[in-house]
């Protein structure tokens, strides 16, 4: 298991890392509470420079030991910040409830950071550097993630790691048909492109043809559609086995395969059969965007827009591999922080209540990201917000499309987040602040639907 949802987030590095400022950044994302050794100890036991002056080093590193196995102890997951030298002592090899994320820092870059302070260890220069290069291959031993900002952090904890697609282990290979041959992907089992592979037929088809072990792992390849249908595949054959998403358009990589939301459509409507499964890990190849059409990577980009909306940030921006590791690192904090879809995850369908009704009056036939599109436009109009849905057109050129309107609105009512038959929204006080749950009247909300219908 290569993530921390369910278990705690320690994190380790040298002096200077940066261990207690990005640790308590990342327990506010995560809504975890945060410990810090150096903290704690301090407030029972008085500033560090005069314990280690008092009782010396090896006083100070049985204190922090016995904070490790205190903080991991409890049930409730947290985010642990221990001290630089706290892999000296091993202890946190003995602690298999937590993910250890390595904090990296150039040695020049620590001694700036910590030179003028009153760290006991950071007095003497060249000690310090000695120090340094006698605990660089502990920590790397004890890590089983690294990074150097928030960001990393949290992609770390949802078991999320940027590598060549070619990396990813597992017993059974699925892969999206297209996808496989334009990459030389040697598939185990292959499934159409597109959202017409998210359906019951081709659930049972590959339930019937893996033949795995509980323990297996089954790798797949390819957009949202394949991801969503193969993760469902694992959640449900033989009641569970381990999946490594791996995927291959922007919306996948910025989106569907983050947080462990698994399904497929129905006839009367979108998602409406799944489970919630989250990955073992998940393997980003950014790679693999390069042979994307321009029309896929305009659908992945509503997603990018709808994830800088909701950050408040302008995250479009920013380059391509940007935009995928901060939308992925945004949408990561969310999920892991109500992995069950019973709180602020909701945020993130902001715009898909009129995206989804509208995919499900075309057949399925409108791209999900050409589809978002329009329900942003929608939502920021019923949010009051000109400039921003003025922003969205001018940046992903949304058209009104062409589908029976009584059938999209029946959708719209039947979406997962409606409460007594009547639609509940997602809409933004502004950028970055959004409201969840918004109820608004049907004739309302029917209108915003229908302006954007032709």
């Amino acid at each position: 298991m290569a993530h921390a949802l369910d278990r705690h987030l320690v994190l380790i590095g040298f002096m200077g890392a940066g261990k207690s400022t990005i640790g308590a950044e990342v327990a506010e994302r995560l809504g975890r509470p945060f410990r810090d050794v150096d903290r704690e100890i301090e407030g029972t036991h008085g500033p560090i420079w005069e314990l280690f002056e008092r009782e010396g080093e090896a006083a100070f590193r049985e204190l922090e030991t016995a904070f490790v196995k205190d903080a991991c102890a409890v049930r409730e997951p947290a985010v642990v910040a221990v001290g630089g030298g706290a892999v000296e002592t091993r202890s946190l090899l003995e602690e298999p409830g937590a993910l250890v994320v390595l904090l990296d820092v150039d040695v020049d870059t620590a001694w700036r950071r910590v030179r003028r302070s009153r760290r006991p260890l950071a007095r003497d220069e060249s000690e310090f550097r000695k120090r340094y290069e006698l605990r660089r291959p502990l920590y790397e031993s004890v890590a089983q993630a690294r990074g150097t900002d928030a960001d990393d952090v949290v992609l770390a904890a949802a078991g999320l790691r940027f590598a060549s697609h070619r990396e990813a282990r597992g017993d059974a290979l699925v892969a999206d048909e297209h996808v496989a041959e334009l990459h030389g992907i040697d598939a185990t089992h292959l499934v159409p492109a597109g959202e017409s592979a998210k359906t019951i037929v081709e659930a049972e088809r590959l339930w019937r043809a893996l033949q795995l072990e509980r323990s297996a792992t089954v790798v797949t390849v390819g957009g949202g559609s394949t991801t969503d249908l193969v993760g469902f595949v694992a959640a449900t054959y033989v009641r569970g086995v381990d999946w490594t998403p791996v995927p291959s358009t922007l919306v996948g990589q910025v989106d569907a395969a983050i947080g462990g939301k698994t399904g497929v459509d129905l006839p009367e409507g979108k998602n409406l059969v799944g489970a919630f499964h989250w990955p073992a890990e998940t393997i980003v190849d950014t790679s693999l965007l390069e042979t994307l059409p321009e029309d896929e990577l305009l659908n992945g980009a509503a997603e990018v827009v709808k994830t800088g909306l909701l950050a408040g940030e302008p995250l479009w921006e920013l380059s391509l591999p940007e935009q995928v590791r901060r939308c992925a690192a945004f949408k990561a904090a969310i999920c892991l922080r109500d992995p069950f879809d019973r709180g602020v995850r909701a945020q993130l369908n902001l715009g898909h209540t009129f995206a989804h009704a509208l995919e499900v009056a075309s057949g399925f036939a409108i791209p999900h990201g050409r589809a978002v599109t329009l329900g942003l436009t929608a939502a920021l109009r019923l949010s009051e917000l000109e400039d921003e849905a003025a922003m969205v057109e001018e940046l992903l050129q949304p058209e009104p499309v062409h589908v029976d309107r009584d059938a999209a609105w029946a959708a719209l009512l039947r979406d997962k987040k409606a409460v007594d038959g009547r639609p509940r929204l997602v809409l933004l006080d502004e950028p970055g602040r959004p409201r969840l749950g918004v109820d608004l009247e049907p004739a309302v909300v029917r209108g915003a639907l229908d302006a954007l219908i032709q």
